[in-house]
């Protein structure tokens, strides 16, 4: 790939999806992408990137298939849902049975890839929580990827990935063999609701959530989007929520607003906890994120 090569793809996959690449990154591209050059009949990746950027939307959808379809497992890294069973569900119950008429618990699995992180949160919540029934559960799985929600939203799993990381109690409990693999029970499908979502647009929408998972997906951003979506997302917590990152991810650089919490060999973050850091929002130059009283 020349250079010319690899800053109209760069450029074309920012505006895309916010992804940062650069020349350290040539091999990805052409592993992701080369195929669909190939389809397309262009000479070059120069090329291509004008004719995706003119496209209608189908080779706009491809190339973000292509390049944000990541690897992922059943409970990746553990700990997080350790730490979600045993302190982040309990406390949330607990706070919330002193009023009579709060039984709702929102959960958002942001890039959630092809599902096993939301469906992994649903097991949680129902061997945490015998009652589970009793509660208004709603778990929004949410990425960029039409084919990644395509693939969580059939739930189904061939072998290879049910394997991996994931308990035979857990696969015997709530999957149902099927040709090709395993398919999720409809009581834990019936948790989790998918959406496309761009984490670089506003998602004020969305609503506020108690639980947020938002893993190994930021890391890809560059400085300033990575500062801006992190206090996006934190704005969308509920008063005492807990906030996951993937476990090479630190938001101690963002201020005293993001305070680690260590349980159960994990860390997340509880910043509503804190007084609000308007100033923090304003430093990372967003002119879009949501205040905290504004989402109230």
């Amino acid at each position: 790939m020349t250079p010319q090569d690899i800053d109209a793809v760069c450029g074309l996959v920012y505006d895309l999806c916010g992804i940062a690449l650069d020349s350290s990154k040539d091999y990805l591209i052409e592993s992701r992408l080369a195929d669909l050059v190939k389809r397309e009949g262009c000479a070059n990746y120069v090329e291509f990137a004008v004719r995706a950027r003119n496209s209608h939307g189908d080779l706009k959808r491809d190339v973000i298939n292509a390049i944000t379809t990541r690897e992922t497992l059943f409970f990746r890294d553990k700990s997080p849902f350790e730490a979600l069973m045993f302190k982040a569900i309990p406390e949330l119950v607990d706070e919330k049975s002193k009023h009579a008429y709060d039984r709702r618990i929102r959960i958002w699995s942001a890039a959630c890839s092809t599902g096993q992180e939301p469906y992994s949160i649903a097991m949680t919540l129902m061997e945490t929580l015998p009652d589970y029934r009793s509660w208004n559960i709603s778990i929004l799985a949410t990425d960029i990827s039409d084919d990644a929600l395509a693939r969580a939203s059939r739930g189904l799993y061939p072998p290879m990935e049910t394997s991996r990381g994931l308990e035979a109690k857990y696969l015997n409990k709530y999957f149902i063999p099927q040709e090709g693999g395993h398919r999720i029970k409809d009581e834990v499908r019936s948790l989790v609701s998918f959406e496309k979502v761009n984490l670089l647009q506003s998602f004020a929408h969305l609503g506020r959530f108690d639980i947020i998972f938002c893993r190994n997906a930021i890391i890809y951003f560059n400085a300033e989007d990575r500062k801006r979506t992190y206090v996006n997302l934190a704005n969308q917590l509920t008063d005492n929520g807990y906030f996951f990152v993937g476990s090479s991810e630190s938001l101690i650089d963002l201020g005293p607003r993001f305070q680690p919490q260590h349980h159960c060999k994990s860390v997340f973050y509880q910043p509503n906890r804190q007084l609000p850091d308007f100033i923090l929002a304003n430093k990372v130059g967003s002119t879009t994120a949501p205040t905290m009283a504004s989402v109230r």
